[in-house]
């Protein structure tokens, strides 16, 4: 029987390390789709001055010192292998730019664009894109000048899949969306419940307006995971935003989407394919539907992901993979 592999994950967060692991699980896993379902940037800056004679920065508390310009690479790589982004410069420079919302904002918007560049051109460098069709999707963490970014590589080969429905093999079909429901920390991408069912609504309605009616063959590749499965569990948070323990343990929460939850109870597509919740790496069913979530642990260069296997007659097999 006929079938192809989806190899899906979500949430590096600025971790390239994460991101080329997840470019060489196309050959381990032999994955003929390829999906990055949200929150590629990553959320700090580590500025690195230049003392002319030498360069040192502060990272984790500790401080790093350089002395050869070899030595700085293997400092700014380090540095980008935990997910920051960095600046080297004058102590002076640095200053001015601390001092300023405005050059940092700009600074923050240059370094995201920068290294979202880089990871897009390790996808045509590391895959033959005859063979692997890479998805690149934002999450609800990521700026909205990110999405320009990813539109400009889809004419070579690179998919941004939030302003169509994505054909894969065998007649399936995904469905994109990367709002979440609201969060404490209002990050770029939120909605109220009622304003995320309707756009989820609208995106549903416009493929199936489009031919994509049989939801035997469409996957919903939302970001967001549904309300009240295994992958929306999260902390507990009191009001400053710090977990609530019970009995030394953290006490877990469903913190996921009603209206994300709602449109799968509803239509019942083949698949879910979530992220967003780093601690509920899981799979769980609502109705006939299988949603995924990988997690997360990109802060420690861990690599999260499901493979999935599909043939003309449905879902064959899914599977967590870690590394």
């Amino acid at each position: 029987m006929e079938s192809f592999r989806i190899f899906f994950s979500a949430d590096t967060h600025g971790n390239t390390v994460v991101w080329r692991k997840w470019l060489s699980a196309v050959q381990v896993y032999k994955a003929d789709v390829l999906i990055f379902a949200g929150d590629l940037t990553g959320k700090a800056i580590v500025p690195v001055f230049d003392y002319g004679d030498h360069y040192e920065a502060e990272v984790l508390g500790q401080k790093r010192k350089a002395k050869t310009r070899d030595e700085l690479q293997k400092l700014l790589d380090f540095i980008e292998g935990l997910s920051y982004y960095y600046i080297v410069a004058t102590p002076d420079e640095i200053q001015e730019i601390a001092a300023d919302p405005k050059k940092q904002a700009e600074l923050f918007e240059r370094l995201m664009k920068e290294r979202m560049k880089k990871w897009l051109d390790l996808i045509i460098e590391k895959l033959n894109l005859n063979e692997v069709l890479p998805i690149v999707m934002p999450g609800n963490d990521d700026e909205q000048y990110i999405d320009e970014i990813i539109k400009s590589y889809e004419d070579r080969g690179i998919v941004y899949p939030l302003d169509k429905v994505v054909e894969i093999p065998l007649g399936y079909a995904i469905v994109s969306h990367e709002y979440v429901n609201p969060t404490p920390w209002n990050t770029p991408r939120e909605a109220p419940e009622p304003k995320l069912k309707k756009m989820l609504e609208k995106k549903i309605k416009w493929a199936m307006d489009k031919g994509y009616t049989d939801f035997d063959k469409i996957i919903f590749n939302f970001h967001c995971p549904p309300w009240n499965t295994k992958l929306d569990l999260a902390p507990k948070l009191t009001k400053d935003l710090k977990p609530v323990y019970i009995g030394g343990k953290p006490v877990m929460v469903h913190v996921g989407s009603k209206a994300v939850r709602e449109v799968i109870e509803k239509y019942q597509p083949i698949l879910g394919l979530h992220g967003h919740i780093h601690e509920s790496y899981a799979s769980d069913k609502i109705g006939r539907t299988v949603v995924l979530n990988p997690g997360s642990e990109y802060s420690e260069g861990i690599l999260r992901g499901f493979v999935v296997e599909l043939t003309e007659e449905g879902l064959k097999n899914w599977w967590k993979i870690e590394g």
